[in-house]
């Protein structure tokens, strides 16, 4: 069996008693001593500290790096103003999602951070497409830090955050060297992520988790986090079989890049993917709230009704929701079958348990616009 690898942060885990899992390769805490249901909690009333450094960090070098990159992504890069991120994913002929992944301007670079996962296949395919230098940064970690508290935590250590706002990318100095930020994160709260330098990671983290607002948060809470701010997980929700409309995720597709916009299409798959803009998709990601207090989790079958022996879809992330309560799930289904505030049923341990269809997030998401 192939050994895990750890990111900078790997003592300080043990230090602080988390229970560790492999995940993408790596040796991470799924949770820390506070158990998952708190640090979801405190991440929602407080603030979380994250340790994402098993993704990908990347920098592709070159003055029209924009334009090379919109020949695997159907995002308008092109027109990203300096000191902005935006979300995208690489697509394949199919019009299925390689990978989704977040593209900052700064300036005379492009900062790409990619998928744990994802990172060997996406970086070999940016560098077997692309014309421009692409720098793979080995030498620094990434941590999240999320929650209503995350701003007044930060600006201790770097005091102009407070002027940024979501999805604004900036480089500060900080007597823990130079900090990449960007005001952004996957738990549907406002927050932070920031690369660091690996031989400072510790001291940053320890830093911040001195603040009485912040706890170390687990790969357990971060992804029933992410769940309830109906935000998809590569692998899970997402994936080489599923076009970005499916997963509704049109809103990533800028106008520039549909049907008759300024570049429409020159992207892996655009044919397939802008045909649905007029055409429709045959199956899509749909908001469950199963009925009772049994999650419906991922792998279970869904039927349009209860006696039915077809099913109509499947449940691809399901947990319980610290925050709503209750338990939460999405899935996909056929189109026909997709309406808000139908009642579908999912099979759990042999039983057919109803849901009913909502629109997501199930939590307002309280991102810094």
């Amino acid at each position: 069996m192939e050994s895990l690898k750890t990111t900078s942060l790997h003592e300080l885990h043990i230090k602080l008693g988390a229970k560790m899992v492999p995940f993408a390769g790596y040796d991470m805490p799924v949770q820390y001593p506070a158990g998952v249901m708190k640090e979801h909690l405190h991440t929602r009333a407080k603030a979380g500290l994250f340790d994402v450094s098993h993704m990908g960090q990347v920098i592709l070098h070159n003055p029209d790096a924009a334009l090379q990159l919109e020949s695997l992504v159907p995002v308008d890069v092109a027109t990203l103003p300096e000191g902005r991120q935006r979300y995208g994913f690489f697509t394949n002929e199919t019009g299925g999602i390689l990978d989704d992944i977040m593209i900052a301007n700064r300036g005379d670079h492009l900062f790409v951070v990619v998928n744990a996962g994802c990172k060997d296949a996406d970086i070999a395919h940016m560098e077997r497409n692309l014309k421009c230098k692409v720098e793979t940064i080995n030498n620094r970690s990434l941590l999240a830090l999320q929650g209503p508290a995350s701003e007044a935590v930060l600006s201790t250590i770097v005091p102009d955050v407070a002027e940024m706002r979501f999805m604004d990318v900036r480089i500060s100095p900080s007597k823990f060297g130079e900090l990449w930020i960007s005001r952004s994160g996957y738990t549907g709260e406002d927050g932070f992520e920031i690369s660091v330098e690996d031989e400072q990671a510790v001291a940053l983290a320890e830093a911040l988790l001195a603040h009485e607002d912040v706890l170390p948060i687990g790969l357990g809470a971060r992804d029933s986090l992410r769940l309830e701010s109906g935000l998809c997980l590569y692998g899970n929700d997402i994936d080489e079989t599923t076009s970005p409309l499916e997963a509704g995720l049109q809103w990533a597709i800028q106008k520039a890049r549909r049907k008759d916009g300024a570049r429409a299409g020159g992207f892996p798959g655009a044919e397939h993917i802008l045909a649905q803009f007029d055409k429709g998709v045959k199956k899509q990601r749909i908001g469950l709230l199963p009925e009772g207090r049994a999650p419906m989790r991922a792998g279970t079958n869904l039927y349009a009704h209860e006696n039915d022996e077809t099913p109509i879809g499947q449940v691809t992330s399901g947990a319980f929701g610290p925050t709503v309560e209750r338990p939460v799930s999405m899935g996909y289904v056929s189109a026909e079958h997709s309406d808000v505030d139908a009642i579908i049923f999912g099979d759990v341990r042999g039983k057919r348990l109803p849901a009913r269809i909502c629109a997501m997030p199930f939590t307002p998401l309280n991102f810094k616009r």
